[in-house]
């Protein structure tokens, strides 16, 4: 059974489980993955803890996922982007596999597009500075880029319009600084906070095809874990 500790935000979570069910190969109910859900929506602020101005959320998810294994799980996803800060200590409180977001960008990008190219991250600023996706890009050959810092406030607008439900104006501030991370010689792009996918998935421009969903990539890494093999991706 898969556990998924989420809530981080809601509406990830639900497109979380969404992109989940149509990457599953299944021709009945039955075929699909038994999932059990804690919505830890009350976690604080991952970003805001981060950089220090927030309370510590991890006592939370560790509530969250003891609760997860209480249930069942047999494995864990966590479909939230700057969690994964926690998720060694999170691994530390149980033998149940916590799969990481970031490899299963990685394994994507390996499988399906790219070897060692440089990466843009459209993250938290909590995410960005924890190096949640730096030290696992470079560990596995991979450069990257991240915003400027002023460019790092209009994402954080954007990524908190997602969460007040404000999509098509989050939608034109991200376009404008993805455009500006592949300026910056980006051959492909993390849309690495789980609100981020939720406002680009309409885009039907160039950037489309350099836009890759780690939403989308933790999803299939779960299918796998579970001994199924993802339907065929036509883009990441």
């Amino acid at each position: 059974m898969l556990g998924v500790l989420g809530g981080m935000g809601p509406l990830a979570t639900v497109d979380f489980l969404t992109k989940l069910i149509e990457n599953t190969p299944a021709s009945c109910d039955q075929d699909h993955i038994e999932t059990i859900v804690s919505s830890a929506s009350h976690t604080p602020d991952r970003s805001s803890a981060i950089i220090g101005t927030g309370e510590d959320p991890y006592p939370h998810m560790k509530k969250a996922l003891v609760g997860l294994e209480r249930c069942g799980a047999d494995i864990i996803a966590i479909p939230c982007n700057t969690a994964h800060y926690w998720h060694a200590a999170l691994q530390k409180e149980t033998k149940l596999p916590i799969l990481h977001i970031v490899d299963a960008v990685v394994d994507q990008f390996e499988s399906s597009r790219c070897n060692n190219g440089v990466v843009g991250i459209l993250a938290t600023t909590g995410t960005i500075q924890a190096g949640v996706y730096q030290t696992r890009l470079l560990n596995r050959g991979y450069g990257y880029v991240a915003p400027a810092l002023h460019s790092q406030s209009d994402v954080m607008h954007a990524i908190r319009l997602v969460k007040a439900g404000q999509l098509a104006l989050a939608s034109k501030i991200l376009s404008v600084q993805a455009r500006l991370l592949m300026d910056a010689g980006c051959t492909v792009i993390a849309m690495a906070c789980t609100e981020i996918p939720l406002a680009l998935a309409d885009i039907s421009s160039d950037l489309a095809p350099f836009l890759v969903d780690p939403t989308k990539a933790l999803a299939r890494a779960c299918i796998q874990a579970a001994g199924l093999e993802p339907v065929k991706l036509s883009v990441i």
